[in-house]
Order: C-alpha cells, then structure tokens, then sequence
C-alpha cells in the first residue's frame, strides 16, 4: 500500500543547503543595492579645489553623517556584512559535514553477480550465500558492526534480489515499479532539524509563524504603503504640501517664502519632544536684535515680522529663528542650536521645491523667481538682498561693502569684481580690519573656479523649416558658455558652434529634442555647489523659462539643465571654454505675429549668476511657407540641357538659363526676411532680437 512519508534532516546534511538559498536571495540584492555606483549627480561630480574650514565645520559634518545613516546605507551594510557571514558558515558546513546520497536498489548487485549470469549461475550463486548469509548461518560481530537485524535485513535483500531475477511477477514488480514489493509510498525531505517539529516544540514554532505572517509582514507592508502615500512626488509630506498651498501668496519676496517654509510638517522630526521650546527666547532676542550688525531685520519686512508676531506654535516660531539664524549666518552661543541650525536648511531646501511646483502651477512670474531665489539663498546661507559676494570664504558684510566701494545702492556680483583692476580690487579689501594677503587669495581661487553661464545667442527654429508657422513645434536654442569670473585668455567663438545643424531624417530622437541615451557613461556636469555652509553636497541646475513681461506670467514652463553635452573642464581643471547648446520645446502661438518674451535663466545654487534677455518670436503666416516649399520643389530646367532644348521645341518660348535663376534666387532669398544663416538644407533657424542682461 502507498503512503506518504515526511523524513526529517536529522543528521543536518540538507539544512545548509536551505539556509544557504534564503540568505543569498536577500543578501546578494543588498549587497549589489549598497555597492553599485550611484547616478546620482552629487556623487558624479568633481568639488571646487579650496582649504577653506567655515566656522562649525564640525557641525555641519555631522549633519551629512547624519543624513547617510537615514539613507539607511549603515543598515545595508550591517545586513551585507551579516548575510555573508552566514553564508560562509554554511558553505563550510556543506564542506564538513557528510552527504548521504540514496543508492538505488538494484539486484544484481545485491546478489553480486553480473548482468550476463544466466538463471543457472543466478541459483548456484544464491546457495552459496545462503551458506554464510543466512540468519542461521551467519554470527554477529560488534567490531564491525554487524548485528542480528543488520543480518536479517541483508538476507532479505538477497532473497528479494534472488525471486526479482527468477520469478516472473516479482520481476514485472521491478520493471514496473522499481521494486520487487510493487508500488512504494512516497517520501518526502524536509530540509529541517527535526528537533524543530518534535513534541514540546511545536508551540514555538507556530509562534514564529504567526509573528512573521501575523505581525512581520503586514507592518512591512504596510509601512511601505503607507510610506509611499504620504508623500509627493518632490518626497515632502501630503501634509506640508497642502501647508504649503495654503501660505502661497503671489505678491511674497525671497523673505516670505522663508516664513512659508518654516510650516512643513518634516520639521517636527527635527525638533520632537521638548526641543520645540528649549532656547527659544534666547533665539529670538538673538536673532531679533537691533544691534548694529543685525542684517536680519533689514531682510525681513514689515509684513513678515507681523506674522511671526501671530504664530502661536512653539516649533513653528522656533523653526523659522533656526533659518533666519542660518541665513545670517548669526552665531547662537550654543552648541545645540547652532547644529539644529544646520539641520533644518537641507530640510527648507527640499520643502522649497514643492513651494516652486506651487509657484509654477500658478504661473505668476514674481512668486517663481522669488522661490528660485530663495533656493539660492539657503544654498548659500546668505540671507535675501545680501551682497552675491559673501559667497566667497572670508566675505563678511563688511568685507562685501568695502569691496562694492561706489555701488552703494547695488550689489557687486562676483564676476563684475573680478573684472575690476587687480591692484584696485585689492586694495578695497585688503586692509588690517579686513581681509588678509592669505584669505584674499584664497577668495580668488574659489571665485576663479564657479561656473558662470554666458549665453551667447538665443533664437527660436522648426526642425526642418526657414520659419516659424503657427502652432508648429518650435524649438528655443541657447548657445552658451561656461567663463568663470576672472578668466582671461578667453577664446574667440568658431561661427560654426553657434549654428544649429538639423538632425538627419529619420532620428526621431535628435527630432523630438530628446536626449541621447549616455546612461552607462560618466555625466558631463560642471563641479557641486560651493556652498561650505549647507550639509548636504549640491550639484548645480539652471532653469530656463520664457515669461510674458506684460502679464507677469509665465509662457513656458522651466526646462531644467544639469548636464551638458560637452566638457566643461580640461583634465588640469582650466575651463574648456565650450560652446554649449540648450533646447527646449513648446507650441508656438496659433496666430501669426511677433511674440516677445523674456527669458530667465536661474542658477539654483549661486546669487548674481542668473541671466535675464528679451527673445522675440516671430510666427509667419502659413502659406508663406507653403510659397518657399513650391519655389523649392517646382523647378523648370535650363535651357542649356536637352530637357531645356525639348520643352523650347514644345512651347516655343525658351526657360531661363540657371544663371538668371541663380540670380533670382538669391534675390528672393535676400528679401524674405529671414536671417537665417548657413546652408539652408542642412541648417534651419529663425534668429531673434536679443537684448542680454546678465544679473
């Protein structure tokens, strides 16, 4: 009769194999997770060369420390270190320990004769054994193991083996079967210890199943559910998202959107418990001061003192004295604010990202560059309306103003201070109550490395068209160059790299402005963000977008730069001085007319780097270029040529000779309006009048 048998790894020999196969699934996924090289660009990117230690350097260490651990990589690595750790223990287990490996029952070799032996040497072979294996014939030895049921058990696999090659339904048993008893029962292996099953242990084991199918699994679950719909795609909280949708305002400056952070439910994992209220009075006097270095109170309006005046939410007012304090770089006397201060910026930074998706889906001009600004400003830790200058190290205010000399209403940016005259440049600052000979040449060395954008030439063109025709797909090129400020030496522009050259017919990715697939190559990206005050490395972005001066609206939405198409930087660090080319995409307007827009250009990790210019578009009526494809297309031969002479036969009135049409060709060409340069097969642009204004 056929059963089911469950046979237990007693003797440990399958058990490493399955504990060897559960710790590789979830080990080897982790360990590649852990060790693969980041895409992401702020581990891609080179950092500007400088010795300069900001003050709390250490703080602000601590702080990046502290964001790598809630990455969770220390985890990763604790779990990696431990997997195998197991697995090695288990391949030595498999080394050492003894594999049991089921022999298959086979006759022949049981009675120990050859496959050949006719039926008559299978008898006389089995009579001799019956002389020494029979149970009455054989005598136990306990030196060699050899008891009275080892002896039982052999005789009967002989004499099984003995009626499998002679009787004819023993036989068929085996052929059919495998085995002489007919059908056997079914076993199966269970790769266990088989103390884990026995009485007295079944309890437990239950009560590990249920923790992990009952508990274990549905929190792990749920805790990644949950995670994943709490937050936004900018991965802030729902619940700051809709806080910070409820502060937008259009009419706020760089300072009241630094109030509208300060409500993002994330800082409430920075300050939890009593950290809302400790030190709170004396930050705000600190901060709040009227004293005669206190920049806070110019940056802040009247408006925005009002309405911290209003908060009544312990946390909220402190959090908003942590970013003023940090923006002023104002020093609190006190370890732990001063590390809380650091810690709330990076957390500001990511909350502000979600301010400018708000600002864009309202469209308003002022509210979206208020927000970029404001992303410059925690980046830099410099608070709104400073001087771009204190960016560089050892740049105070007072520095910055000695440095800005007869611009006393407005800010130097750094390029324009490095383009005054060495020996004037260092004569304003240099001096006993100012900077040193060693911090302004440590000043320069940063300032002679931060990537500055110049664009160089601006226009708008249709792929594969001399116009713009309403509502086709028009594309805005910049044609523009990294020049960090100070350079000299710089390179005159070929004509050709400010050309646009039409991809070839059939690249409908070239077309379609998408860019070519470099994932498995090094990003080309200019250095992270100098910024030694914010602890988090940044890589730089420039934002475009085009804005309708007369409405105060945005046209078309930001497209975002962070890398280029080609190298920035030679391998010894000296610019390259490349010419390189942005694109973005939109609809042109559905009428015909002449469309001015302005253009902003927005760094979001450096103040007076932006660039602001007037582009007009020019949209031409359709059968104007309808009228260009047929002269184009329709062509008479010349009269020089056989197909000329058989027309003239034909007509009676002889074509012009390709001299005149040459003639007349460039007649057209010369009154279309067009300024479009280059070979018009292979080139299609549409320039603009461009009025630059880099701030």
């Amino acid at each position: 009769m056929s059963g089911t048998d469950y046979s237990y790894d007693e003797q440990g020999t399958f058990f490493p194999y399955f504990i060897l196969t559960i710790t590789s699934l979830v080990t080897i996924p982790v360990t590649y997770s852990l060790l693969k090289p980041s895409k992401e660009l702020e581990n891609t990117a080179s950092r500007i060369k400088t010795d300069f230690t900001p003050e709390h350097a250490r703080l602000i260490d601590g702080q990046r420390k502290k964001q790598k651990r809630r990455e969770r990589r220390l985890k990763r690595a604790v779990v990696s270190v431990g997997g195998w750790l197991t697995i090695a223990g288990m391949i030595y287990l498999i080394i050492v320990t003894a594999s049991t490996i089921p022999q298959i029952w086979d006759p022949y070799d049981v009675l120990g004769v050859s496959r050949s032996a006719s039926e008559k040497e299978i008898k006389k072979h089995y009579r001799k054994l019956s002389l020494s294996l029979h149970p009455d014939k054989a005598r136990e030895d306990p030196s060699k193991n050899i008891t009275t049921d080892t002896i039982n058990d052999h005789w009967v696999d002989v004499v099984k083996a003995f009626k499998t090659l002679t009787d004819e339904d023993v036989r068929n048993n085996y052929l059919k079967y495998g085995h002489p008893d007919g059908k056997q029962g079914f076993s199966i292996g269970i790769a266990l210890p088989k103390w884990i099953v026995t009485e007295g242990a079944g309890k437990y084991v239950l009560l590990v199943y249920a923790l992990a199918l009952g508990v274990i699994l549905p929190y792990t679950v749920g805790k990644w559910w949950y995670g994943t719909q709490r937050v936004t795609k900018e991965k802030i909280l729902v619940a700051s998202s809709g806080k910070l949708f409820r502060e937008y305002d259009n009419d706020q400056g760089e300072s009241g959107v630094v109030g509208a952070l300060s409500c993002g439910e994330e800082f409430t994992e920075v300050l939890t418990g009593l950290k809302a209220d400790t030190g709170l009075p004396k930050l705000e006097n600190t901060v709040l001061s009227s004293g005669p270095g206190s920049h806070v109170l110019n940056a802040l309006s009247k408006k925005d003192r009002q309405k911290f005046d209003e908060l009544d939410e312990s946390r909220r007012r402190k959090v908003l004295m942590l970013l003023w304090a940090y923006l002023g770089r104002i020093e609190l006397d006190d370890e732990t604010l001063n590390d809380e201060k650091y810690e709330v910026a990076p957390v500001a930074a990511k909350l502000n990202e979600a301010y400018i998706s708000i600002a864009l889906a309202y469209g308003n001009t002022k509210a979206v560059l208020s927000a970029y600004h404001t992303s410059q400003n925690l980046i830099q830790a410099l608070r709104p309306g400073a001087s771009p200058l204190e960016q560089l190290p050892f740049f105070t205010p007072a520095v910055a103003l000695a440095a800005e000399a007869e611009h006393s209403r407005t800010h130097l940016s750094i390029q324009e201070f490095m383009q005054i005259p060495a020996s004037e440049r260092k004569a304003r600052v240099v001096a006993p109550d100012l900077l040193s000979e060693v911090q302004y040449t440590k000043a320069l060395t940063v300032a002679t490395q931060l990537p500055v954008l110049h664009v160089e030439k601006a226009f708008f063109k249709v792929v594969g068209e001399r116009f713009v025709t309403p509502s086709s797909l028009v594309q805005f090129v910049l044609k523009s160059r990294f020049i960090p400020p100070g350079a000299s030496a710089i390179p005159a522009i070929n004509p050709s790299d400010l050309l646009d050259i039409d991809p070839e017919e059939g690249d409908v990715a070239a077309i379609s402005g998408r860019k070519a697939d470099r994932s498995d190559e090094k990003p080309i990206q200019p250095p992270l963000a100098y910024a030694p005050y914010y602890a988090r490395d940044h890589a730089p972005r420039w934002h475009v977008f085009l804005a309708d001066s007369k409405q105060g609206k945005v046209a078309v939405p930001p497209f975002t730069f962070s890398t280029f198409d080609k190298p920035i930087l030679k391998e010894d660090g000296q610019p390259t001085f490349n010419v390189q080319t942005l694109k973005m995409q939109f609809g042109a307007p559905p009428q015909p007319g002449s469309y001015t827009f302005v253009m902003h250009m927005i760094c979001d990790s450096y103040i007076g780097m932006d660039t602001k210019m007037e582009v007009t578009l020019v949209v031409e009526d359709s059968s104007k270029a309808e009228d260009v494809d047929e002269d184009d297309e329709i062509s008479e031969p010349d009269e020089d040529t056989i197909a000329g002479q058989m027309r003239t036969l034909k007509s009676g009135a002889a074509p012009k000779s390709s001299k005149t049409k040459k003639r007349r060709s460039q007649d057209d060409d010369s009154s279309d309006g067009s300024d479009t340069e280059g070979d018009v097969s292979s080139e299609s642009e549409t320039d603009t009048d461009t009025d630059s204004d880099e701030e």
